[in-house]
Order: structure tokens, then sequence, then C-alpha cells
């Protein structure tokens, strides 16, 4: 069955779709996911970050050419941007797609590239929400690595929800950083190189510090602010992608 662009119904859509394959594996949601759309309406986004082989790899057993939508904030670490290029090239990835922030607005809102030292959420704005917004707008659904363990924001996180008028889909929910761990061995799969130093959630540079023991494994995310998510996840993507008014695709 291949479905529309835009999914009739789509709480009710989401809701069924947690239900029935919320609690397969990874590889069962991604196929399922895969064989309900069109070829081209599905892409994968990644940070490339802690966890990101995991899924990345689990993508590359299935389909090699789905689009992998890496969002460059102009902050991140060096070893993100190396480990990303070494990466594609293990997994043998043939179709990513680098966003950035737009000029004009940064040259607005950050000319001089401090707007995180003053406003965290109006340089996650332009840096991050909106630019995410423009990678995935081509797409009636996408997969993300987020897990349910990660922090207290995500723990009732569910595999299928809804953003706006499309389909997020978090394959990896239910994993812990066991099961991760596990995978990435079996698998002999790459590292980013920062998680040797206890970055166990990986940002840009200015606002990622290593992870304490104990702590969520974001806890190094925004340190010593009440922000934990950038606004992609949250309603900051829906909101982007309903005021931009995108087309879809093949409309």
């Amino acid at each position: 069955m291949v479905l529309t662009q835009r999914l009739p119904d789509l709480p009710a859509t989401a809701s069924n779709l947690d239900e029935r394959l919320g609690a397969g594996t990874p590889q069962e949601i991604i196929t399922a996911t895969l064989e309900m759309f069109a070829e081209g309406q599905v892409a994968t986004v990644s940070s490339f970050g802690a966890n990101s082989a995991v899924l990345l790899h689990m993508i590359a057993q299935i389909d090699r050419s789905l689009p992998v939508v890496f969002l460059d904030t102009g902050k991140h670490f060096e070893e993100t941007l190396r480990y990303r290029d070494e990466l594609v090239a293990d997994l043998g990835l043939t179709n990513v797609h680098i966003v950035r922030p737009d000029d004009q607005r940064l040259a607005l809102a950050d000319p001089d590239g401090t707007l995180h030292k003053v406003d965290v959420e109006a340089c996650c704005a332009v840096r991050k929400v909106e630019p995410m917004a423009r990678g995935v707008a081509p797409y009636s659904a996408w997969f993300t690595g987020r897990k349910r363990f990660q922090a207290g924001t995500r723990a009732s996180m569910p595999v299928f929800e809804i953003v706006e008028t499309r389909l997020r889909v978090n394959p990896l929910a239910h994993w812990d950083a066991d099961m991760l761990a596990d995978y990435a061995q079996r698998h002999g799969l790459r590292e980013n190189p920062l998680v040797a130093f206890g970055y166990r959630s990986i940002g840009c540079f200015p606002c990622t510090r290593p992870s304490q023991p104990g702590e969520d494994p974001r806890a190094g995310r925004w340190a010593g602010q009440a922000k934990t998510e950038c606004g992609i996840h949250l309603g900051g993507l829906s909101n982007s992608l309903a005021a931009k008014n995108f087309r879809d695709r093949n409309r």
C-alpha cells in the first residue's frame, strides 16, 4: 500500500502505526515505513553524534540510497564533521544531503557568531530549526535516532509521531545504552571520537560538555540552563514547517 503525501486523519494513523509496529525491531519499523510510501518520500536525519552509527548501519543494510539529511549548523566539532565523512564511507551511504543555516538570516541574527552567548533559543532557531525544516520539507516521513532513555523529556516518546502534516519515526525509541553498545560492537561500527572523552550527546561545540557519571546522556547539552532540546524535536519544527507553507515535492 502506498500512502499519499498527506496522510488522512494523521493522529489516528500515527496511533495505529504505533500500536501495530511500535514494539517491532528497528529493522521491521524501517522496512514497514518504507513500504508505506512511494520511493523518494522517506529520508532519515542524522547528527552523526554519539550513537548515530547504529541507525545508519541498519538503514544502509536496507537501502544505502535512502536520503540522509545532515544539519551543518556552522558550530559543529571538527571531530563530528570528520566522523560524518568517515562513517558515510564505511557504510556506503550514497545520498547525503547537507543543509545549512540561511546566510541572510545569519547575517541579521548572528553576524559575529556569538548569539549562543546571549540567546540560545534564538541561536537554535536560526542555526537548527529553520534549516532542518527546509531539510525535511520535501519528504512525507523521516527517521530519527532518538531514544527514550536519553532524557526525561523523551521518556514517553512514541515510535510514530506527527509533525505538522508529516510522519516522524523513531525506530530505536525503546532501545537502551546496552543494546546500542552491543549492536555497535557486533557490527564493528566506527564511534564518534568525542565519546571517548565523555561526550554521550554531541551537539554544537559552544553548548556541549561531557556528561558526568549518573547524569542523563543529554545533560551535557546547554548545561546550567533550563533548556534541554534545541526545538527540532519539540514544537519548533512543526511551527516552522507550517509557517513556511512548504510545497510537497510531488505536487
